[in-house]
């Protein structure tokens, strides 16, 4: 019997956290684990729609997440929590609550970013001040984003394509969930 793990995914909007969870989900899945996605804008939808984008309700984001992804990798499903994450203290506070956590940091430059910018957050939040459509507390523009000093696993996308990146994140998991 394999034990479950609480993945923790951070880096920046756009950095492919989420395709590759997905990804590695599907691959872990067909392999016949167990295994959840805590995707960061699904959960913004439901379970924390109350919830802005100061650096408090970021850290509640994290911890309410957090719990879930407890209460899963504790009964043996792989959960994979794919969201921004960006303070390296509420993703420390995270490892402690959890000795079934790990820490991913999905890791690609900001100008890649900029230039992928697939939902069209990276041009909006690059606006000058005062324009109508401009997003302000923008991870990595307008808001911090602290690269994690402890990371267990450290994928840049940039470097790395996107078939290589999933296969070093199921490698990871697989050997972190063996008894």
């Amino acid at each position: 019997m394999n034990k479950g793990i609480f993945v923790q995914m951070t880096g920046m909007s756009g950095a492919g956290k989420s395709t590759m969870s997905f990804a590695a989900a599907n691959v872990l899945r067909e392999m016949g684990y167990n295994v959840e996605i805590i995707d960061g804008d699904e959960y913004r939808e439901g379970l924390c729609r109350d919830l802005g984008f100061s650096k408090k309700d970021r850290n509640t984001n994290i911890r309410r997440l957090s719990f879930v992804g407890k209460i899963l990798s504790r009964n043996n499903v792989i959960c994979i929590m794919s969201a921004i994450n960006p303070y390296d203290n509420i993703r420390k506070e995270v490892k402690r609550g959890n000795h079934l956590t790990k820490t991913v940091f999905v890791e690609c430059e900001l100008n890649t970013l900029i230039e992928r910018d697939p939902k069209g957050l990276y041009k909006k939040a690059l606006l000058p001040e005062g324009h109508p459509d401009r997003i302000n507390n923008f991870t990595g523009i307008s808001d911090p984003f602290e690269v994690p000093d402890d990371a267990d696993l450290v994928i840049n996308t940039d470097k790395q394509d996107l078939a290589y990146s999933v296969k070093t994140l199921i490698d990871f998991i697989l050997e972190n969930i063996k008894e």
